[in-house]
């Protein structure tokens, strides 16, 4: 026999798990910041390495996340692939390849790579020197589920 204080307590451990992933899945909100690369520490990759500078919530994206990537001569940071987010990459340093619809394209410093929602892409360090390069990933409340 279930008794009311069963149901109550079973209310409340339901509200609190509840309340538990919704915390755990909000992210701080950004205000206006400014993020020094000399403070962000690199952390070594299998084919370079990355600089996390923040994921967070801004007052008009659900997630906004920028990092930088250093990529080794010769190297891929991963298989092609894709995602639901869209992303934007700032080539600061270095000449990569692009696959965009299908073609792998070369470009160089100062050039920007839009990889659009749920498309195929990937990216190889062709030259010589590493490749320094900005990742911007964003998800709005239209950006499809995974």
């Amino acid at each position: 026999m279930i008794t009311r204080r069963d149901v109550a307590v079973a209310l409340i451990a339901g509200g609190c798990t509840a309340a538990g992933f919704a915390a755990a899945n909000e992210l701080p909100l950004l205000g206006p910041a400014v993020f020094e690369r000399s403070t962000i520490a690199a952390k070594p990759t299998a084919v370079g390495e990355v600089r996390s500078f923040f994921t967070m919530k801004t007052a008009t994206l659900d997630q906004l996340e920028v990092h930088e990537t250093t990529l080794n001569p010769g190297k891929m940071p991963h298989a092609p692939h894709k995602h639901p987010n869209e992303e934007m990459l700032v080539i600061r340093q270095g000449t990569l390849e692009a696959l965009v619809k299908g073609e792998w394209k070369r470009v160089g410093p100062g050039s920007v790579i839009f990889n659009a929602s749920n498309q195929l892409h990937g990216l190889k360090n062709v030259g010589s020197e590493p490749a320094v390069y900005t990742v911007i990933n964003f998800k709005t409340d239209k950006t499809p589920a995974e």
